[in-house]
């Protein structure tokens, strides 16, 4: 069947490509999407470090509330009541945290005087060791020393630093009163907080929510739950050893070693050194060097044995994302950044793992092919 020719439909006539759609503009286009990007983050970590008093507590109150709900939890389904479960958990963490410094002030000043007297013979012994080297080494001059402590403490300087250390210790006990105040409400009533913040949402976008928030909840709880039981199987292992060898001081510094525990790849790294550097002026460096062998010897336990059995829930980063995060984390927030930087990065991980479903990650995080590395054709013809 012929169809007239004014009644034959038309081909669509070709559209033109914008600009803005082909070559360097699709590249200008993305380009100004992660300018934006980049600027809304540098806003909200500008926030951050600006309202860090507040943003610092309520982070480390809402990490402690998730690795402790399963203890409020359980003591609610036995029947006791919500607020006194509320109660027992938060006093039993004021009391275990107070009865741990107790006993490192106790300790540090039982032993203090003994401490010093090792310390002033470990350094003459330096000083006598220095002085048998082939090569002159400049001695050092004790009253030059201790002139120039006296101008320093007679400066303005220690005056400008005496109140900044005043500053820093009301800013850190206003936290502190912060954080415990934060972590008995997330106790109390932390999935109704949830709840109410969740009402602009509805549909996919409350479940995917929903889904976030659970997650969050099992990543920062299986954290904290697991380093430290990663961090007292080194405090137990090195305390011991130093305990063994009649280090002063192995109490406070096995607390050391369980607090530095809580920082990735570098913790167990600096609370070596200190065991040590307490070692060599002590005992000399034959104690010294045996103590690092000590250190060595548990971290490579933890490491490859009790590591991977209890953090492989929580913490699934590769180490140079938990290097970059310590990095990042220390420059924004020093110490407690450093300590803070990890669990939040496996948090960011763990929202999206579960973005698109409970077991579907976001789409461009999605493993699309084979990633292993595959060997090349002469290793394949060796092989």
């Amino acid at each position: 069947m012929k169809f007239p020719i004014f009644g034959r439909p038309q081909d669509p006539a070709p559209v033109e490509k914008g600009l803005w759609s082909r070559g360097f503009g699709i590249v200008a286009t993305r380009s100004l999407q992660t300018l934006a990007v980049l600027a809304l983050v540098a806003v909200g970590v500008l926030v951050i470090t600006q309202l860090s008093l507040v943003f610092i507590p309520v982070t480390i109150a809402l990490i402690l509330a998730c690795a402790i709900h399963p203890l409020v939890s359980l003591m609610r389904r036995r029947g006791v009541p919500s607020i006194l479960a509320t109660w027992i958990a938060l006093i039993g963490i004021l009391v275990i945290l107070g009865g741990v410094i107790w006993v490192i002030v106790l300790t540090v000043r039982n032993q203090w005087d003994d401490l010093v007297e090792s310390a002033t013979d470990g350094i003459s012994q330096v000083t006598a060791w220095l002085g048998t080297l082939p090569f002159d080494v400049e001695a050092i001059d004790l009253d030059d020393v201790w002139a120039s402590a006296q101008h320093f403490l007679t400066s303005s300087s220690f005056g400008q630093g005496a109140l900044a250390g005043v500053s820093a210790t009301a800013s850190f006990f206003t936290g502190l009163v912060l954080m415990i105040v934060v972590l008995f409400f997330f106790l109390k009533d932390g999935p109704r907080i949830w709840e109410f913040l969740l009402r602009p949402f509805s549909g996919e976008s409350y479940a995917r929510a929903r889904r976030i928030g659970d997650k969050s909840v099992d990543v920062f709880g299986n954290y904290v739950r697991g380093t430290s039981i990663v961090a007292a199987a080194d405090a137990v292992g090195i305390g011991v050893g130093l305990a063994i060898l009649q280090i002063p001081l192995a109490l406070p510094l096995a607390v050391i070693v369980f607090l530095t525990a809580f920082i990735p790849l570098v913790g167990a790294t600096a609370a070596g050194i200190l065991a040590a550097l307490v070692a060599l002026v002590t005992h000399g460096p034959v104690t010294a060097l045996i103590v690092v062998g000590i250190v060595v010897l548990v971290n490579q336990l933890e490491g490859n044995f009790l590591q991977p059995v209890v953090m492989a829930r929580s913490l699934k980063l590769h180490a140079l994302v938990i290097l970059l995060a310590l990095t990042a984390g220390t420059i924004l927030g020093g110490i407690v950044g450093a300590v803070l930087s990890v669990p939040l990065a496996a948090a960011a991980w763990g929202i999206i793992t579960v973005w698109d479903g409970p077991n579907t990650p976001a789409r461009p995080f999605r493993q699309k092919r084979d990633e292993s590395v595959q060997p090349s054709t002469r290793e394949r013809v060796e092989q």
